[in-house]
């Protein structure tokens, strides 16, 4: 299972929102390509990159931090936040970026969805659900749709989408530990996809857990708070999903 740090950008910066609470910031940096070269330089095999103004406005706004995060690391990058267009698409793949992570408008577009599998291919899309009480959180989780969680992921699944993260709102930056039940039950729900969970980590045994699942299609999981404040590091994470 892989252990995929997470830096989520906001002004340019490198930031964590409290459960996507754009008024509880934490500043972590003023350089995110810094930061991504450290976490390649601990070992991780992909990064995850949040652009949190881009999810508020509608359209990629960090794309000067993309472009030097990618042009500073040999991993591949994926991103998430405002991506609504074919077009947006393009230009944060000509940045650098390996795949693109629809949120919002996979949710109110489900057929917009297959266009970009069909447009990109199926390893260059992903879909983020984020759930609020089981139903779909959209526009950077400042609403909350009517949608269900497993609906959406079904409806993901047979539009040709192969790749979900799926986030529990409720766990993210709260250190409550993983959703368990709920990402296994997503896994179980959607076999063909593969599932990469998100929220709650906050220490080792928490990735072990997650692994102790033996969900063959849970790929790995997102950690950001917990490595930003030294709760603990991406060998420790590495290690405990190995055991797990």
């Amino acid at each position: 299972m892989l252990i995929i740090p997470a830096i989520d950008m906001r002004n340019g910066r490198c930031v964590r929102l409290f459960q996507g609470d754009y008024a509880r910031e934490t500043v972590y940096g003023d350089n995110p390509a810094e930061q991504a070269v450290k976490w390649r330089n601990d070992g991780a095999k992909i990064i995850h990159l949040v652009d949190l103004d881009g999810a508020r406005a509608g359209h990629p706004v960090n794309l000067e931090a993309v472009r030097n995060i990618c042009a500073s690391v040999d991993i591949p990058c994926e991103i998430g936040g405002g991506i609504r267009t074919e077009q947006d698409a393009e230009l944060l793949f000509k940045a650098g970026v390996s795949r693109v992570i629809l949120g919002t408008v996979a949710c109110e577009n489900p057929e917009l969805a297959g266009r970009f599998v069909k447009t990109f291919g199926p390893e260059k899309v992903v879909v983020g659900i984020d759930a609020r009480n089981g139903r779909v959180a959209v526009r950077g989780w400042l609403e909350t749709s009517g949608i269900e969680a497993g609906a959406l992921a079904v409806k993901m699944a047979e539009c040709g989408v192969s790749r979900i993260i799926f986030t529990d709102i409720a766990t993210d930056g709260a250190f409550t530990g993983p959703s368990l039940k709920p990402t296994g039950a997503l896994c179980r729900l959607v076999p063909s996809c593969r599932i990469i969970a998100s929220g709650g980590v906050s220490c080792a045994e928490d990735a072990a857990k997650l692994a102790a699942l033996k969900l063959p299609n849970l790929e790995g999981v997102i950690v950001g708070k917990a490595l930003y404040d030294a709760r603990t590091t991406y060998r420790e994470l590495a290690e405990a999903a190995a055991r797990g």
